[in-house]
């Protein structure tokens, strides 16, 4: 009997898969049996660059040469702008809203279109414990990750009947280049560590199984789900 989990003859594109989560991700997937395309602005199997509208609409150019449908979407890549909000510019701002927002937006409409079509699909994106809490130093990360809850909502609203799970993971303190200043200083690395109820932070293996779920038939009847991978640290 086949297992509900298996991905075998599924494929997935993972952006930002060079490393850090995006990199785990892309593995547990790959180990789960997809065939796993690995995009990032370098050192992947496709590069982009999503900073801009038109650099997500070539990326959908690109995986529509490789000719064949894309099963599964992780939308993972993402930037955090840090300044303190008094001061932070509007160019931070806009270009993290792209990175975090608008660009899974678009991959997201561009091949949630074609799984529509075709009538079935996995769509996943990247939340983060900013979607709950608004963090400090980091508005426009804040204010983009929020956003991806009500983007995940409302797609899953529209496309839940048609075959499509549109859902969400949102990662709590996991140890990657986008929370280095934070683990790698002692102090604030065991202050971090206190507060999570599984006494550690995270990894990027860490998020591989609930990627595979969301990405599996076991996850067939879950729609508009932000699951947090946080250690408990939401409920702390």
């Amino acid at each position: 009997m086949t297992s509900p989990f298996d991905l075998t003859g599924r494929t997935a594109v993972v952006t930002g898969a060079s490393r850090g989560i995006g990199a785990g991700i892309a593995t547990a997937l790959a180990e789960a049996g997809a065939d796993v395309v690995r995009v990032a602005r370098s050192g992947a199997d496709i590069s982009a660059d999503l900073a801009t509208a038109d650099g997500a609409l070539d990326l959908v150019a690109q995986l529509d040469a490789l000719g064949r449908p894309i099963d599964i979407l992780i939308n993972n890549a993402g930037i955090a702008e840090r300044n303190p909000a008094e001061h932070h510019t509007i160019q931070q701002w806009d270009v993290t809203l792209a990175v975090d927002l608008t660009a899974p937006f678009l991959l997201a409409r561009e091949l949630g279109g074609r799984m529509l079509e075709r009538g079935s699909g996995k769509i996943i994106f990247l939340g983060s414990m900013m979607t709950w809490q608004g963090g400090r130093n980091v508005v426009s990360y804040a204010a983009a990750k929020s956003g991806v809850a009500g983007v995940v909502h409302a797609l899953a609203n529209e496309w839940a009947d048609r075959g499509v799970n549109v859902n969400a993971l949102a990662p709590g303190y996991i140890e990657t280049d986008l929370t280095s200043g934070a683990h790698t200083d002692p102090e604030r690395r065991e202050t971090f560590r206190q507060r999570i109820p599984a006494g550690r932070w995270g990894t990027p293996a860490d998020l591989g199984g609930a990627a595979v779920f969301l990405s599996s038939a076991a996850s067939d009847y879950v729609h508009g789900v932000v699951l947090p991978v946080d250690g408990g640290w939401l409920v702390r």
